[in-house]
């Protein structure tokens, strides 16, 4: 507690605590050691998670449906510069996670919604905790959203049988109900995040079965293809077929582009940033992490996104290179036009499904302790709020997603407003506030890195809504991928 005592005389003039002497956020966050009297930290938890948890719970939470999407955005930026631009977005994303660690490590605080109360006052706090609030409810109803357009498609093709309208167990409405109720409330009750990281290792495990058919497909699919009907059939089948076929064929159709600048291409700048997300996770694993210190979760972060930004670009190579300029937005749709009813394809479909259920726990963790933080600050746990702030959440998502047909244009404007927000903006100016001035004074390399990188997420939020609202000018049918 001496470091606090220090750091709170100077820390005035850039951050406005609550109350005199020692914040009350300090008194609930901070590690209690001395002596064994003293309330536990707002987890009531020592810190108990391993290393390697902690990697597969944070890459969980980076890891999103916009994998799928990922093929048809270097189809509208090329190789090289879906490259650099993945690289790019990598790179900011673990500044990202030092920028919060350090202003953490500063006041003693690891939690998002604190820093903004030090940096702002309550404005912040509550400006903190509802984007992190919409964020990852469009990133929930986003994974439930996938359940219920696959999963009916799963059961019939391994039932081998064609829908009927009384066939509940092919309403997407009701298997949502039963998929959140039956396996997503169970690991939501969860008292800690770090006991998901069984469930988050096996989570990456099918994503890394998702990559390998990718792969596996890329040499067993010739190119070009034809479209048949609901079928994609490539040019090395009978005459007789190809004459009722539509070919789509052109010169360029299976050669790779190195460089591609389309009105798609700067859509697709915000899609790689969403894919990166995981900040709102980041300081509460750091809270639960055992041994924990800015270095070691900071490796944890350079670990996580290091993976990502592997699986990421050999999802998206293997998948382009499979399909070329016939790559669709969804690429499990892509596969399912070559042949329905492929064993591997309806195994990844599985594999994927149960991927994104199982990060949907993850990502509830963040919202409920925004929402403790906001209702009932100062609280110490308790089961009966820890159960009904989870099914309340998980109640407004299932009713989102059965109630909403198309919610592309919602999650559009809340991840081009949240993702910039909790990627950029809020890192940097928790930054700027919190650290003291006579550590590092504005003009400092430190606080103008900060600043720019701030000034750089208005400029993606400005970028993605505009977009979006020349989308919905034009009326064109495109896809805004993200988490």
């Amino acid at each position: 507690m001496e470091l606090q005592k220090q750091l709170n005389g100077n820390h005035h003039d850039v951050a406005m605590p609550v109350e005199r002497g020692i914040p009350p956020e300090e008194e609930k966050f901070l590690r209690q050691k001395d002596d064994g009297s003293k309330r536990p930290q707002f987890t009531d938890f020592e810190g108990k998670t391993s290393f390697g948890m902690s990697v597969f719970n944070l890459s969980n939470a980076i890891m999103g449906s916009g994998i799928l999407g990922l093929s048809y955005a270097m189809s509208n930026t090329g190789i090289v510069l879906f490259l650099i631009l993945l690289t790019c977005i990598a790179c900011l994303s673990c500044y990202s996670i030092h920028l919060l660690l350090r202003s953490a490590g500063v006041v003693g605080i690891r939690a998002y919604e604190q820093l903004g109360l030090r940096a702002f006052g309550h404005p912040g706090k509550i400006l903190a905790a509802v984007i992190i609030t919409l964020h990852n409810i469009g990133a929930m109803s986003s994974y439930l959203f996938i359940v219920k357009y696959e999963l009916p498609l799963v059961i019939q093709a391994f039932l081998g049988q064609t829908p009927s309208p009384d066939d509940w167990y092919m309403n997407g409405n009701y298997l949502i109900i039963i998929v959140t109720i039956c396996i997503i409330f169970p690991l939501a009750m969860m008292k800690h995040l770090g006991y998901l990281g069984y469930t988050s290792g096996f989570s990456l495990s099918c994503m890394v079965f998702f990559l390998s058919a990718v792969i596996y497909k890329r040499f067993n699919i010739p190119c070009p293809l034809e479209v048949f009907g609901n079928y994609s059939m490539n040019t090395t089948t009978t005459t007789t077929i190809t004459t009722t076929a539509t070919t789509t064929t052109t010169d360029d159709t299976c050669v790779a582009k190195f460089f591609t600048i389309n009105q798609e291409t700067a859509y697709t700048i915000p899609i790689l940033a969403f894919a990166f997300v995981c900040h709102p996770e980041v300081l509460p694993i750091y809270t639960e992490l055992k041994n924990p210190t800015k270095r070691r979760m900071q490796f944890i972060g350079n670990v996580s996104i290091l993976g990502m930004f592997v699986m990421y670009f050999f999802t998206a190579i293997f998948g382009y290179l499979t399909f070329y300029k016939n790559t669709e937005a969804e690429l499990l749709h892509t596969y399912s036009k070559v042949d329905p009813m492929d064993t591997l394809i309806l195994c990844v479909r599985l594999a994927v499904l149960v991927a994104v259920t199982l990060t949907v726990p993850v990502v509830l963790f963040p919202i409920r302790r925004a929402l403790l933080q906001l209702l009932f600050p100062g609280k110490p746990f308790h089961w009966l709020r820890h159960v009904i702030i989870a099914a309340c959440l998980l109640f407004c998502v299932n009713l989102l997603v059965i109630l909403v047909p198309n919610i592309r244009d919602i999650f559009g404007i809340i991840g081009a407003t949240t993702a910039p927000t909790l990627i950029f903006i809020l890192p940097g100016l928790f930054y700027i506030r919190i650290v003291p001035i006579d550590q590092e004074p504005m003009n400092s390399k430190p606080k103008i890195q900060a600043a720019c990188f701030t000034a750089l997420g208005f400029i993606f939020m400005t970028m993605s809504l505009t977009f979006i609202c020349l989308d919905w000018a034009s009326g064109e049918k495109r896809s805004l991928g993200g988490h």
